[in-house]
């Protein structure tokens, strides 16, 4: 008998789970499948990252019944610190009072243990994991996925959430625009001696950012950071072969003693940085959501956000559709979703990437231009405003699924 649901979800990351989550609660059906394995992707150990959650994703998690499972287990951004290599003139951005934070960060390992216990509580999601796609098919009236073992799984509309190597996008011939910018980053997390006040920190170095994230304390009440330090592709090897002790003296030299004695909490990782964009979102009954759409720059940790919104965007415009009776692979549909996020995704991919070129470029010249507009920003409060909007997720048109 055929399980027929309105979107089958290929990937079942943080914004595909996210998706199916979000569009549930709306009382759309899905397929999600995913080629990992859940229980290793929430092992101990298993991806050290962090992820800075947006007040506009956090109001999504909030509208999805997430928030709850959620609360107490992330980190709270105060405020954010930016500086060219420690030197004067830099920015500090901190909410008024009536906004909150700037943000929550939490582990990736939180993130999918909460949204793998709401998928597995959701009967409106069928979970495919660990299961390989080895064949897609897109029609006139619908979509359908078929895994290794030969399930034949069936929707109305396709979904590719496969992050940035996402084969469907491929095999769609929706075509990239993408870039190396020859540089990794370096992931770890730290233990240190003072208090990092909820303060997120995005120190500019010539060799890249050097960005250290407030995370929860300890359960020894030690104070905790993630540090995401980029470094030149052709340096990566090296740094990464350093030993312990030699790895805290290069990062503690890059603090400037601001957290006191640090020490290492997690093993190293690292990951390439790229670029990548689609000019086009969407085919015929298929839509491209988070990486696979647009890969940016971890600079101002917006990636996730910007899958977030492709999120709440695409449940509004199925909603809508579905409200006059229009099928959720309408191509008239799929059209609003991609004018609807393209301009966000692109402004916010070329910011993004704007930013890391001009802090790369070296010497004292362009540094004290850098600094001198810091400054400016600083005290222009309106301008000031406009940045820390951008960083809540707060500017330009929101789906009501990421409103308070």
């Amino acid at each position: 008998m055929s399980d027929m649901r309105e979107l089958v979800i290929i990937g079942g990351g943080l914004v595909g789970m996210t998706l199916a989550l979000a569009a549930a609660r709306q009382g759309i059906a899905s397929h999600v499948v995913d080629m990992a394995d859940p229980n290793a992707l929430t092992a101990d150990g298993f991806d050290g990252r962090a992820s800075a959650i947006s007040t506009a994703s956090w109001n999504l998690f909030t509208n999805i019944g997430l928030a709850e499972r959620l609360a107490g287990k992330g980190c709270p951004i105060k405020s954010i610190a930016v500086t060219d290599s420690m030197k004067p003139g830099r920015i500090d951005f901190q909410p008024q009072p009536h906004e909150g934070s700037l943000g929550v960060m939490f582990s990736n390992q939180t993130l999918r243990e909460v949204l793998y216990e709401a998928a597995r509580e959701e009967k409106r999601i069928a979970w495919h994991a660990p299961a390989r796609v080895v064949e897609r098919q897109r029609g006139p009236h619908g979509v359908s996925a078929t895994l290794a073992d030969g399930t034949v799984l069936e929707g109305r509309l396709m979904v590719a959430a496969e992050g940035r190597r996402s084969p469907t996008r491929d095999e769609a011939g929706l075509k990239l625009a993408r870039w190396d910018y020859q540089h990794r980053a370096i992931i770890v997390g730290l233990t240190h001696e003072k208090s990092h006040d909820n303060v997120a920190w995005e120190i500019f170095y010539p060799a890249g950012p050097f960005a250290l994230l407030p995370m929860l304390d300890g359960p020894d009440g030690e104070h905790r950071s993630a540090l995401v330090w980029t470094v030149s592709e052709k340096d990566a090897e090296g740094v990464l072969a350093l030993s312990d002790h030699a790895f805290v003296t290069e990062v503690a030299r890059r603090m400037d003693g601001m957290f006191g004695a640090i020490a290492l909490n997690s093993k190293r990782s690292s990951y390439p940085l790229g670029f990548q964009h689609t000019a086009r979102m969407v085919a015929d009954r298929l839509v491209l959501v988070g990486d696979a759409a647009h890969g940016i720059h971890p600079i101002a940790g917006q990636g996730l956000n910007l899958g977030l919104r492709d999120v709440g965007a695409l449940v509004e415009v199925l909603m809508d559709g579905m409200r006059i009776g229009l099928d959720s692979g309408d191509a008239q549909l799929l059209k609003r979703y991609e004018r609807w996020r393209s301009l966000d995704c692109f402004a916010v991919s070329f910011t993004c990437d704007s930013v890391t070129r001009l802090f790369g470029v070296p010497g004292r010249i362009p540094s004290a231009i850098r600094r001198l507009g810091m400054a400016g920003v600083q005290r222009i409060g309106p301008l000031k405003q406009f940045f820390m909007d951008e960083a809540r997720g707060m500017s330009g048109k929101l789906p009501e699924l990421l409103k308070a």
